[in-house]
């Protein structure tokens, strides 16, 4: 099977920006199909989390579709990933932080507070990429089974 999620990713690629903010994220993720959205948030976070891992999704703008994410891959079928996900975005408090700079504040007084050898997350780091790679065959069976679905 090719890559058949990406059709949908790719439909949305150039039409939701996740690099101006909370609120033209959900404006735009809002006109997109179901499968797109499921896709999309599914297709950037496990991206970023594989090239380097949850520091990177949540200190990047990648970090602005969390939530988005967390319900993509329960609905792609990977719902311990989810979970984990989930888990790993507590640390930044209640609401979750739409904003950037907001999380990068609270790892840096994580920085500050622990030293900088220290690792943000690092209990969940692990457990989110063998979900990614390993859970219902992995994200890109998993994606693309979901792409599949009539």
């Amino acid at each position: 099977m090719s890559d058949l999620y990406w059709d949908f990713v790719e439909a949305v690629w150039d039409t939701i920006s996740i690099y101006d903010g909370g609120d033209t994220f959900i404006e735009q993720y809002s006109k997109a199909t179901e499968k797109q959205k499921v896709l999309f948030s599914a297709h950037w976070a496990q991206s970023e989390i594989l090239n380097g891992g949850l520091g990177q999704f949540f200190s990047n703008p990648t970090g602005v579709l969390a939530p988005e994410a967390v319900e993509a891959f329960i609905k792609i079928g990977m719902p311990e990933c989810a979970e984990s996900i989930s888990n790993a975005m507590k640390f930044f408090g209640k609401p979750y932080p739409r904003d950037r700079s907001g999380r990068e504040n609270l790892i840096e007084q994580f920085y500050v507070e622990n030293g900088d050898d220290a690792i943000p997350l690092e209990e969940y780091e692990n457990i989110v990429a063998d979900k990614i790679e390993e859970e219902n065959g992995g994200f890109w069976e998993s994606a693309n089974l979901y792409a599949a679905q009539g």
